[in-house]
């Protein structure tokens, strides 16, 4: 008999490559597109509202403001607000180019009522083309908030406003970078307006009105890292402006702290304002100090949100030098925080631990290499297991923070933690809630998210988590 190349042994059997060589976790669904893990890996980023709100005083406009309204008294300079941005510790900004007055910051051929007919020499500025190549230059992620809500337009609340004015405004700025991070879409969705002349109320249904498979191609095909915040189905609004999550925070769901049971991955995002007036500039605003802003960082980012932190250029189109005092301020202090992990100088073990795969493996010691495409996981059916870290030495620790390896979706619905001055007597923690920990959970060992202290000399940290979902799976724990 002839000998032939075949897929079957002697028996006639297929030979089959195990289904799971690497031995991973099944996810634990929903789970997020590679795209809402990069956006949560953001954390925390600047909002930039300017236009013609700037100069007219307003928060909402009406739509029938003048486009000779819009007059910078000087050229404006994203540059400059991701700079201060950047000084502040944030990875990224999103810059307000359209806001609900229909008034568009850029060239666009869907109206006329745009920068083009602005006054002066610096009208004409094409702000989302100058962001994008200073967040570019600067290595920073960067993307572009457009009001749905259109109080111009004569076409909103028509059947030919999303197809005429909507969609296309969303692919021209999808053009200005295909490395967009985000496109923040707000939530408020008609009543009165100018609308071309016509005046009046117009109301829709959000869910439905802005064809929002139609937006996401639209976007994703241009910019395909790029998740839609808000009416694009992507991220949440964690449901206030003030600055803060839920301490058990799902990402799904709704609202501050989500939904364990809810079916779509929609992780959350706070918008806060770092000014004490409005979202644009007004004369004599306060901003807020670099302490509440530190309140700000560990109610959201601390909590498995992430925080996009208002500060509005003025009528220079610069932010103002307060501004950029406390952010720099800020950066200072949170680079002293939270710059040095301490987590590398431990020994770490684990109560339970998966068996290894062809390529992979799942050692305790993942927590704390560096690396967030390592993990640590339990064996499937485990749902309680410990990490303890023991430093060689008594250290001072202030922060824990926690990471799930999301990718395989949430699993922890509640931790413990222990820590030991001695090496051998164990005290539990009580200050914050520890129930879930998502993509990242940071506790402070005082319990405070406004103070600092003056922190815990430790010998050793013990995590337990209590409950899960599934076997639970962390990528890194920090200490700081």
């Amino acid at each position: 008999m002839a000998v032939t190349a075949s897929a079957q042994d002697s028996f006639g059997l297929v030979n089959q490559v195990p289904a799971n060589p690497d031995n991973e976790p099944a996810p634990v669904h929903p789970i997020p597109h590679p795209r809402q893990v990069k956006w949560m890996e953001t954390e925390f980023y600047g909002f930039f509202h300017y236009g013609m709100n700037t100069f007219t005083g307003l928060e909402w406009g009406n739509g029938d403001e003048k486009e000779s309204i819009y007059a910078p008294k000087g050229e404006p300079n994203p540059r400059q607000w991701l700079e201060a941005c950047k000084a502040g510790g944030m990875k990224g900004g999103i810059a307000v180019v359209k806001h609900h007055d229909g008034f568009c910051l850029w060239p666009t051929e869907t109206t006329t009522h745009n920068c083009t007919k602005g006054s002066g020499q610096w009208a004409a500025t094409n702000i989302p083309e100058k962001f994008a190549e200073a967040a570019r230059d600067l290595d920073m992620k960067y993307g572009f908030y457009i009001s749905p809500w259109d109080r111009n337009s004569a076409h909103y609340g028509k059947d030919t406003y999303v197809r005429e004015v909507f969609l296309r405004q969303a692919a021209e700025l999808a053009q200005y970078g295909d490395d967009q991070f985000e496109m923040w879409f707000d939530g408020a969705n008609g009543g009165s307006g100018y609308y071309g002349g016509e005046g009046g109320n117009r109301s829709i249904d959000a869910s439905t009105y802005y064809d929002i498979p139609n937006l996401q191609d639209t976007v994703h095909k241009v910019s395909p890292d790029c998740v839609l915040w808000g009416v694009g189905d992507e991220a949440r609004w964690i449901g206030n402006e003030a600055g803060w999550a839920g301490e058990t925070n799902w990402c799904y769901g709704d609202g501050t702290s989500g939904n364990p049971n809810a079916w779509y991955w929609k992780a959350g995002e706070s918008d806060a304002k770092a000014t004490k007036s409005g979202w644009f500039w007004h004369q004599g605003q306060g901003t807020h100090t670099a302490d509440r802003v530190w309140q700000f960082y560990m109610e959201t980012v601390g909590r498995n949100a992430t925080l996009i932190l208002n500060y509005p250029p003025n009528q220079y189109g610069l932010l103002p030098d307060d501004n950029v005092k406390v952010l720099k301020e800020f950066g200072e202090m949170l680079k002293a925080r939270l710059g040095t992990d301490l987590a590398p100088t431990a020994t770490v073990t684990a109560s339970n631990t998966r068996a290894n795969g062809a390529t992979r493996t799942y050692d305790a010691s993942n927590v704390i290499d560096g690396d967030k495409e390592t993990y640590w996981a339990a064996e499937d059916g485990v749902i309680e297991a410990s990490l303890t870290f023991m430093f060689p030495e008594t250290t001072n620790v202030h922060y824990i923070a926690l990471q799930e390896f999301i990718r395989l979706g949430q699993r922890v619905k509640a931790f413990t933690i222990e820590t030991t001055t001695d090496g051998t007597t164990w005290k539990p923690y009580e200050g914050m809630t520890t129930s879930t920990i998502g993509y990242k959970r940071i506790i402070a060992l005082n319990g405070s998210t406004t103070t600092h202290g003056p922190g815990e000399n430790l010998k050793g940290i013990r995590i337990t988590i209590n409950d899960a979902k599934a076997c639970p799976t962390l990528h890194t724990v920090s200490f700081y």
